[in-house]
């Protein structure tokens, strides 16, 4: 009895060894499961808002950011804020060239190109955030929100007059007055701030001063002159604008001029300058009233 349980005992081993190596097996040589398809969360994801994705439609092609006043297009349709036409425009004429869209590349001019009174409307609407209490208005309220609304604008003290330097929130504006020390100074203290005020005032009237007296000289002549482009034979071409001559006081005059004369390339920056050179070509004299004046 003993040697039949031992024989069957070995042979139920042997059959469960047998039935492990084939599963390992067959485990080895089987095709893995297909993997699940990951869902993805496109659906709990929440789209962009509408004002965001309408910014990146309407924006400038130019500088990317939504116009603030007029908006100016191609005759594709593609969109100008109006500094940006009008610097599009101005490189076109430094250059000497025709002025292109910049993104069809065809040509554009003040006749050309056209105002989309749809999309000014529609930029007006869209929201933007109040550069103070950081809360978002439509474009066409915020400017007045900033300068007369909004509880964060900053603000003068209402004895700045007589010299109270205070700049602070517009919510705070009562409890500091009721705290300045200004209308409690002496009169010789407050001479002393309406002193420095009205020196601050003279320097700006001195130069509608200077205007004055140049329009009240006895002899003034007045020309419209038109400036046109030409360069220079160097090397490096340099361009430089002339005007035709002109009469005034008895003599021939030309005006020479250059854009930003420390540069070969004015188009390169955005900040130009005008040298400008009133030249005597008859008697070969040259007036020193070289200038600078702001474009």
């Amino acid at each position: 009895m003993e040697m039949a349980d031992t024989e069957a005992s070995s042979s139920t081993t042997e059959t469960v060894t047998e039935t492990v190596t084939d599963v390992e097996k067959s485990e080895e040589f089987s095709e893995p499961e297909a993997k699940k398809r990951k869902l993805s969360n496109q659906q709990d994801a929440k789209p962009d808002k509408l004002e965001l994705r309408l910014g990146g439609i309407l924006c400038c092609a130019v500088c990317l950011d939504l116009p603030k006043a007029a908006i100016y297009q191609c005759t594709n349709g593609h969109l100008m804020c109006a500094g940006c036409f009008t610097h599009v425009l101005a490189d076109a004429r430094l250059r000497d060239e025709l002025a292109t869209c910049p993104n069809c590349r065809i040509e554009i001019s003040k006749s050309t190109a056209s105002r989309n009174l749809a999309v000014e409307k529609a930029v007006s609407e869209l929201p933007a955030e109040c550069q103070y209490c950081n809360k978002e208005f439509p474009r066409n309220t915020l400017e007045r929100h900033e300068e007369s609304l909004c509880e964060e604008r900053i603000t003068n003290c209402p004895y700045s007059r007589i010299g109270c330097p205070w700049r602070g929130p517009h919510h705070e504006v009562q409890e500091h007055e009721l705290a300045c020390a200004h209308p409690h100074r002496s009169g010789a203290e407050v001479m002393e701030a309406l002193q420095v005020i009205d020196q601050r005032n003279e320097e700006e009237k001195r130069l509608y001063d200077c205007i004055f007296d140049l329009l009240s000289y006895e002899k003034i002549t007045f020309n419209d002159l038109q400036m046109k482009p030409y360069r220079t034979d160097e090397f490096v071409h340099k361009l430089f604008y002339e005007t035709s001559r002109f009469s005034a006081f008895n003599n021939q005059w030309v005006v020479k001029a250059r854009i930003n004369n420390s540069q070969r390339d004015p188009t390169l920056s955005s900040e130009r300058d005008m040298t400008y050179q009133v030249k005597l070509p008859k008697d070969r004299q040259r007036l020193s009233a070289d200038q600078v004046s702001s474009v």
